[in-house]
């Protein structure tokens, strides 16, 4: 099982593995109160593609294209993605984040990746 939660949102017993998929530690959080079993920096969107976006709601379809392809074109992070949806298939894993918008971050886009059949097959 797959799941996404911001990362200020207190850890419970659903969450299974806590993975940070951002880049930066999140602002103000002490590690013992992330709860984080593991961070998978490498993950995040580039700084650049991250800079661009800003949260900017109207860069999303264009931010969402431009990450998955960051993703599936380099091998570290595909192999990344793979260790993920072994974890997911053995158990509850929450991709946590920091951004204030639930709708419009790059845990959304890991977790389209992850679901999706096709991009699991390659």
């Amino acid at each position: 099982m797959l799941r996404i939660k911001r990362v200020y949102e207190k850890r419970d017993s659903a969450d299974g593995k806590r993975i940070l998929v951002d880049r930066l530690w999140p602002r103000g959080l002490k590690r013992e109160e992330a709860g984080i079993d593991e961070w998978m920096k490498d993950l995040a969107p580039s700084d650049e593609l991250r800079k661009w976006f800003g949260h900017e709601p109207e860069k999303w379809t264009e931010f969402r294209q431009k990450y998955t392809q960051e993703l599936l074109s380099d091998p570290d992070k595909v192999s990344l993605l793979d260790k993920l949806v072994r974890m997911a298939r053995e158990g509850s894993v929450t991709l946590v984040y920091a951004a204030r918008d639930a709708e419009h971050n790059n845990a959304q886009v890991l977790e389209e990746i992850l679901q999706s059949v096709e991009v699991l097959q390659q």
